[in-house]
């Protein structure tokens, strides 16, 4: 069977130079006679893959010296709790900015440790823009400032990042993690669940400023404690060793085939240009994202009949073009276009959208 454009919000597409290399070393990973997935993550060559694995990261996200690198379990959700267990820390407060399902689950797990705000929110017009904030709306004595900076579920995304003054933000960056340029120093931790544009499901990175650890909370459970994990080296248990292997490989790809972050920006745009100006010109299809604020990964789109978009979702997926149903909270259609989704694909749904518009007239 021929591989299909897989549009999934996650676990989504991987590079075919990617699964090609992983196919070829799953028997026998650089003559160690045994794969990733056998070995000891005490052994020297998974030592090896792990660190140049954090090599990748600060060199393709250029993330400065005062900062660890981190490579979790227990996905983006478990976050929601390690970040305030950790980082809530000083005046017990933290300020929020709601700006989809995931900023929302975050802020309520923060809830239950300290005092924390919801300092905007864009849930009034279901989450389809980023809401404008100022530096006198975050309290002086907050521990941190939380975003969501791509949010995938409902398409919009960050392009100028709240000013916070001196007070750390911390951003979920899950679902646009080494699709453009980020200036790293501008936060205080930064994190992301690696199946949308990394790997597989099964490895969290975290990106945390130095200072920001070592005074967790009195209840934090051993194995959410920042410090513990990165002075053993993010060795402190058994971590998902093959997730980190295939997100190493996708990091070369991305350093030697694409050419870094810069490179990559422009084929995401390319390809989001492409599907947004097909959306702004169709007379059936309506992107749901105010224009200004739309997301370079997440493209959710309606016909506004609920019968139509049924039927969109079913035929392509007979064309080849799968998992393109809308989350269940906002439903329609969301094209999640990361960086290993070609161009070709996303020419393939354009061509697809305007044979089902002619057709659906």
């Amino acid at each position: 069977m021929a591989r299909v454009y897989n549009f999934s919000a996650g676990p989504s597409m991987l590079p075919e130079s990617v699964l090609k290399k992983a196919a070829a070393e799953m028997l026998d990973y650089e003559r160690s006679g045994q794969s990733v997935m056998e070995m000891s993550h005490r052994s020297k060559v998974f030592d090896k893959i792990i660190k140049d694995a954090e090599a990748l990261v600060r060199e393709i996200m250029n993330v400065p010296d005062n900062y660890k690198v981190l490579f979790l379990q227990g996905g983006g959700s478990t976050q929601f709790a390690m970040i305030p267990l950790n980082l809530m820390n000083k005046n017990n407060k933290a300020d929020y900015i709601i700006t989809g399902q995931w900023a929302k689950k975050a802020y309520k797990e923060a809830a239950r440790y300290g005092d924390v705000k919801a300092v905007a929110s864009s849930e009034d017009k279901t989450f389809t823009y980023i809401p404008k904030t100022d530096k006198s709306m975050f309290r002086e004595d907050a521990d941190y400032v939380y975003i969501c900076l791509n949010n995938t579920i409902y398409g919009t995304v960050y392009h100028e990042l709240p000013d916070t003054g001196d007070i750390p933000l911390v951003a979920d960056i899950s679902s646009c993690i080494m699709s453009e340029p980020l200036d790293v120093s501008k936060f205080g931790l930064l994190f992301a669940g690696a199946q949308k544009n990394l790997a597989g499901a099964g490895v969290t990175i975290v990106i945390v400023r130095e200072d920001l650890i070592g005074n967790a909370m009195d209840i934090t459970p051993t194995m959410l404690d920042y410090k513990i994990h990165a002075d053993a080296g993010s060795l402190y248990n058994t971590p998902p060793c093959y997730t980190i292997y295939i997100a190493k490989l996708v990091m070369e790809w991305i350093k030697n085939e694409v050419g870094g972050l810069e490179k990559m920006k422009e084929r995401n745009e390319k390809k989001a240009k492409l599907l947004y100006d097909f959306l702004d010109s169709s007379e059936l299809f309506k992107g749901t994202v105010v224009a200004e604020d739309r997301s370079l990964m997440n493209v959710p789109f309606v016909t506004g009949d609920t019968e139509l978009d049924a039927k969109f979702v079913k035929e392509s997926t007979e064309a080849g073009l799968v998992n393109l149903k809308g989350h269940r909270t906002v439903g329609g259609m969301r094209a999640s276009i990361y960086n290993a989704m070609p161009y070709e694909g996303v020419e393939k749904l354009v061509e697809f959208m305007k044979k089902f518009e002619a057709e659906n007239k």
